[in-house]
Formats: structure tokens, sequence, C-alpha cells
């Protein structure tokens, strides 16, 4: 097994390696690997451009080039508690969803930790990002027990196993809105519904929903959004903290006062504003996005049909955030069909390389795939910025690689 999986890392390296000498850097590609990351809205990237330079100044500064970015970053801040359905106050801007998702997690534990009360236990979903299990772990080696719900095979919670298993023990349960690997969409509401009938905190990684699709994070207590998922920059996001929550919540990194003692460091002003302006935007067209969006994946599945592609939709559209797509194509391993499309074509696994090792999807193990099935997924997006025309050349595309 373990000569297999240096065998199979070599192949890999030696494909993208190949693939990099041989693309050139102005290749255009048809990009699907929105969950991933995705473009830069134009208008964000206008609306920064006077910040890197012109404008440039620390919004901790006294002097007026300082008022002026402390007074952009308020007014991004506001818009993006309008996206979420949240006060101004409670957004705390990080360098992103995971750090987000560190202090949350992490603070609510050292908060725990000092105070003489006896919840000690853990609850997060099985197909939780690894940010958020990686910091779950740590609380778990610090004394803390860790629970885990599992999902139906469309990857969403069950609700029935997630209320047995919390009690009045249970401090803090992490549940994602959207997944990032399948898309599947969580019932929040629901969700609440059974945290709060045990007084435990909840924790919500809302990176892949904000910004695609309607949600009010008011209900919950924390909540991590991240730009670059949202047509912003990457480099920057945000720990939406409720106010009824915040005096369970400690700093988990020190320096100066800023972000009200939970982030400490410079703002970075123009990927705020980026951010800002990415919020405003997706607040005025997440519809039209949404219906873009699915509209562009029935294309897609059509045109492959049309074309006589065997291949089976992991997650139902009744379950998935718009534009999203989990799919497998039985023979065909993932990275061996990425490899052959992607001069024309940016798609990803649902499986990942870290660090130099091969390791299976635990989100779709979690689902309960085979390995065969796992090796035989792929994971698309489509974004604000694909066509029509795109989801019907990329069904071509992927057609004639299956050949």
């Amino acid at each position: 097994m373990a000569l297999y999986v240096v065998l199979k890392l070599s192949r890999l390296r030696f494909e993208r390696a190949v693939a990099l000498q041989e693309i050139p850097m102005d290749a255009g590609d048809i990009y699907l690997d929105g969950h991933a990351t995705t473009p830069l809205a134009p208008e964000a990237r206008s609306a920064m451009e006077p910040w890197w330079h012109d404008l440039a100044a620390n919004p901790n500064s006294p002097h007026l080039r300082g008022m002026k970015a402390a007074d952009a970053i308020e007014n991004a801040r506001q818009d993006l508690a309008s996206l979420a359905g949240v006060a101004r106050s409670e957004i705390v801007f990080t360098s992103g969803a995971t750090e987000a998702n560190n202090i949350a997690i992490l603070g609510v534990g050292e908060h725990a930790r000092m105070s003489p009360v006896s919840r000690r236990e853990i609850v997060v979903s099985a197909i939780e990002h690894k940010s958020v299990l990686a910091s779950v772990n740590a609380l778990e080696r610090r004394g803390f027990k860790v629970k885990v719900a599992p999902v139906s095979s469309e990857g969403v919670v069950n609700l029935n196993a997630l209320e047995r298993l919390v009690s009045e023990r249970t401090l803090l349960v992490g549940i994602m809105a959207v997944n990032n690997e399948v898309g599947s969409i969580q019932p929040i509401n629901q969700i609440v519904e059974i945290i709060r009938r045990c007084g435990a905190l909840l924790h919500v990684d809302a990176a892949q929903a904000v910004g695609r699709m309607g949600i009010n994070l008011s209900d919950v207590d924390f909540a991590s959004i991240s730009s670059h998922k949202m047509y912003g920059p990457a480099g920057v996001g945000a720990l939406f903290v409720s106010a009824a929550a915040r005096n369970r919540l400690l700093p988990i990194a020190f320096g100066g006062d800023q972000e009200g003692g939970l982030r400490p460091g410079t703002v970075p002003t123009p990927l705020v504003v980026g951010f800002g302006e990415a919020a405003r935007l997706a607040s005025a067209r997440i519809s039209e996005d949404e219906q873009h969006a699915q509209r562009a994946v029935t294309v897609f599945l059509d045109a492959l049909a049309d074309r006589q592609v065997r291949f089976t939709v992991n997650v139902l559209e009744a379950s998935r955030v718009a534009g999203s797509l989990s799919l497998r194509f039985p023979g065909m391993e993932a990275h061996q069909l990425i490899a052959k499309v992607s001069r024309e074509l940016s798609i990803s696994e649902g499986s990942a390389c870290n660090n130099g090792n091969i390791e299976s999807s635990h989100v779709l193990r979690s689902m309960g795939f085979s390995d065969d099935d796992m090796r035989a997924t792929i994971r698309l997006y489509f974004s604000r910025y694909n066509s029509i025309d795109d989801a019907s050349r990329a069904a071509e595309i992927l057609a004639q690689a299956l050949r």
C-alpha cells in the first residue's frame, strides 16, 4: 500500500509538471473551481486600487489619511454585516475563514478552560472543513471530548443523531452551512433549535454560503466568512461574533487592540475594501447569480447526457448550493481526467494531496462512498463569470476526454 501511494504521488507530480511546462500562461481555459476560490470581481478590484498607493495609510493613524482608511473599513464592515443579516459591531475582520474558525473554536475552548463551567464536549459534523476539524482536535488534546455527527448520502447532517449527541455537557457545536466539496446545504434553522434546547454555542463555517445564497446569521453565535469565495480578494475574511456570545470568547493571538482585541494586527484596508465591495455586489445580485449558476449546471448536465456520457450526480439539486456539482464517472480516476482536460478546463477532485500524502476525501467517505467512487469524483462550481457557452463547452471537453 505504501509503495502504491508513493508511485501514485510520483505520477501525479510528473503529470502536473508536464502540464505546467506545456500550457502557456495566457491559456484561455474555462475555470470551474469556484469552491477553491472565485475570480475577483472587477468592481472589487477597482474599489481596492486607490488604497494600495494614492490613499495608503494605517487605519490606526490619527491623521486625515488614517481616518479615511478607518472610515473605509467601517463602510466595508457595514456592507458585510448587511449581507449576513447581522450588526456591524458583530463583524471581526480576519485573514480568512481558516483563521476565523480557529478564533471561534479555540477562543471558546480557552474561555471554558478558564471558567468553572462543566461543559467540556464539542460536537462537529463529519464533513467539516479541515481547519475546523484541526481546531477541534487541538481542543481534544487539551482535555475536551469530541463527538462527530453523521451525515446522509446527500451530505446533510442527520438531525436525529445530532439531537442525541448534544446535552447539558455540550460546550460548542460546529456545523458548516455549505460543504466545500459537494455543495450540500445544512438545515441551519433546525440545527439552531436543537442547539438552543441544550444551551450550547453554535459555530457555523459559512465560507461557502455567504455571498452565494441568502443566509441570515443572526441566530447563530459565531460564523466564519471568506472573501475569496464570494468574488472578493484572497487574504481577508471575517468572524461574526454574536453580541450575546462575545463574553464567552477569548483571543488566541495577542498584540494591539484592533478588532476588539480578538484579532490583533493592522487591518489591511485595500483587502477589506475589496471584501466590502464584493459583499455589496452580492447583496444586489444573489438571486440573479443563483439563477444563472443553476441554468449553467442544467445546460452542462444536459450536454453530457446528449453526448452519451455515463455519470452520476452525487448530491441532488435540492440539497446543494446553486452552481455546485459533484460528479463521478465510472471507470475513470478523477486525477487522470483532470490531467487530460487541464489545457482547457480547470476542475478539481474530491480527494486532496496534502503535504505529500494522498488522502481520500473524508467528506465523501462520511457520505458512504466506496474507494472507487471517491477516486472517480470531481467537483465543479459554475460562477457568476461563467457563461452558458462555458457550460456547453465544458461538457464537450469532458465528453471527448472520456471517450
